[in-house]
């Protein structure tokens, strides 16, 4: 099992999550960090026992015994760092959302293939139980054709900043890009995309709101004025079709989660099951996931190669798996998040070309 050497650029709450999630991957070892906040970087580097520090990520780019970067910033510098790493060699593992804006995801996919460098998107949901109970049961044929999806995502009050935490970069446009969209939906649209088997998105319709009220105070101090719900319809090849909702704020006690539907069953994520007609009966399956993942690793040593995205990364790069396209899961889940912006912004129904044609770079310089 190869030792994977590693460079973290961003050491805040996420790339602090990150390092955590690393101590557990086996083969990965954190040997580099960069950070502008110099004494966070020590701190940090001395909490997780990081070798070398740098204030400018591209001094960490010019190592020559790095096999990948951990890109671990907001969204509207994604991009710009990520085909940096790319272009100098390395391999990158980056946060969701995939950047600001699909033009830019795009130069990412696009650096990668001519880099000829893997890139990674971090897309936790893809590697849960469920989503893998769900390939399972998809992989056996029991849904039979696939012909609509649900992507649920709900917060009664959760607003980053203005509902008491993070700070106010995630609600101002010009550095996140996109709210509740970019900041959660891109886990649960990635995850239907996926187990739909990242159909060719044509059409999509949407609208999004900021109506709940918030602390005045941290509205004025942060600027706040990107989506608090974001709602989708997508249409895609073959009649298949998705509708969303995305939340970090409602009036609601709740909402049901995502879901799969099939001629021949279905799919709820959250609480996993699996509903479908046997004898003229209509049947409700739920399962005993914990188990199932404790016999799983018992006789597979390669079940861990899927515990996690960061797991999954690292495996990858040791070449224990085949690494799943989890950058052109979140291109595409870019591409439906801008439509529903464009589709707000003109007040119609958008085709995907249309996006294509029209989005425009968000990438702050560095």
């Amino acid at each position: 099992m190869r030792e994977i050497r590693i460079g973290v650029i961003g050491v805040g709450q996420i790339g602090k999550h990150h390092l955590e999630q690393y101590r557990s991957v086996p083969g990965a070892r954190v040997v580099a960090a960069c950070d502008i906040d110099a004494p966070e970087l020590a701190r940090v580097t001395e909490r997780f026992g990081i070798e070398s520090a740098y204030a400018d990520y591209k001094q960490l780019l010019q190592r020559d015994d790095l096999d990948s970067v951990d890109v671990c910033l907001h969204n509207n510098l994604h991009a710009p760092v990520t085909i940096a790493a790319l272009e100098a060699g390395k391999h990158v593992y980056c946060e969701k959302p995939m950047a600001g804006a699909f033009a830019d995801a795009q130069a990412m996919v696009d650096a990668s293939v001519r880099c000829g460098r893997m890139l990674s998107i971090q897309l936790g949901t893809l590697f849960t139980n469920e989503n893998l109970a769900a390939l399972a049961i998809r992989d056996a044929g029991m849904l039979g054709k696939l012909y609509h999806a649900r992507s649920v995502g709900f917060r009664r009050r959760g607003r980053p900043f203005v509902d008491g935490y993070g700070t106010d970069n995630f609600v101002k446009k010009h550095v996140a890009a996109g709210g509740a969209l970019y900041d959660m939906g891109v886990y649960h649209i990635a995850q239907v995309l996926f187990l739909l088997g990242l159909p060719k998105v044509e059409r999509i319709s949407g609208k999004v709101y900021q109506e709940t009220p918030m602390d005045e105070g941290r509205r004025a101090s942060s600027g706040y004025d990107v989506e608090e719900l974001g709602l989708g319809f997508v249409k895609c090849h073959d009649g298949l079709t998705i509708d969303i909702i995305e939340a970090w704020a409602m009036h609601l006690g709740g909402l049901d989660s995502s879901c799969i539907l099939g001629s021949q069953g279905g799919l709820r994520l959250d609480p996993f099951g699996y509903f479908t007609t046997t004898a003229d009966l209509e049947m409700n399956s739920s399962f005993d996931l914990g188990e199932v993942s404790v016999r799983r690793h018992r006789l597979d040593p390669d079940r861990e190669c899927y515990d996690s995205a960061q797991h999954h990364w690292v495996a990858a790069q040791q070449g224990r798996v085949q690494l799943w396209p989890t950058a052109e899961t979140a291109l595409n889940t870019m591409l439906i998040s801008e439509g529903i912006y464009l589709s707000n912004r003109l007040g119609r129904e958008v085709t995907a070309d249309e996006v294509r044609q029209m989005s425009v770079s968000t990438a702050l310089k560095v």
